[in-house]
């Protein structure tokens, strides 16, 4: 591994290795994917890494190609001590708003861990059911912490997967290249040919009228 990327992730460990000093054991980084399209579900994934654990590029799933992000989850995913995902559909999304489904989500996905981690680290979240486990929230925490950048790409791996497999299912949206998001080909593409069953109504109001 480069000094830089070295550097890069021992600075990003920096938090969590403040908390394991102060006697905590067992950490776990909570992020999600898919609070903004305008179609499909919202996925939230808890990641457990061991501590000492240096995986080369790991970040901010928003910094790092798609590419990338698929050769990452591998490893995250083999390397962690535990890992859970909750994904809550757009239906859900429309019944009870965003914010509401992201934080089903996290509790979904920390009921999926096989540990139980002492403490959970969760980007920018509050008010959250986090099982009775603690929890502190760090504002742009996918891009400060090690554990939450980890979580980060496993909710965007997982998301990116469910968007590809529906692009088969309804090609004319053109899912699998916008993932749901509100681009110009996403918005034209409803304006031609409607809603489909994964859209959030919630969210289309300004485009259908």
């Amino acid at each position: 591994m480069k000094e830089k990327e070295e550097q890069r992730l021992i600075a990003l460990k920096q938090i969590e290795e403040e908390i394991y000093n102060s006697g905590t054991k067992c950490i776990c980084g909570i992020d999600e994917a898919g609070r903004g399209p305008l179609a499909g579900p919202v996925v939230v994934a808890a990641a457990i890494m061991p501590r000492y654990s240096m995986i080369e590029g790991v970040n901010d799933s928003k910094k790092v190609s798609e590419k990338k992000r698929e050769e990452l989850y591998e490893i995250i995913t083999n390397e962690a001590i535990a890992y859970g995902v909750g994904i809550i559909d757009q239906k859900e999304i429309d019944r009870i708003n965003i914010l509401n489904a992201t934080k089903e989500g996290l509790t979904m996905a920390i009921k999926e861990l096989s540990v139980r981690p002492d403490l959970i680290i969760v980007d920018a979240l509050t008010k959250i059911d986090t099982d009775g486990i603690a929890y502190r929230s760090i504002v742009k925490g996918d891009a400060k912490c090690y554990s939450i950048s980890a979580a980060s790409i496993i909710a965007k791996v997982t998301r990116d997967r469910i968007m590809r497999q529906w692009d088969e299912v309804y090609p004319q949206y053109g899912f699998a290249k916008h993932k749901g998001y509100g681009t110009a080909e996403h918005i034209s593409a409803i304006k031609e040919y409607g809603l489909c069953p994964l859209h959030r109504l919630s969210f289309v109001k300004n485009i259908i009228k």
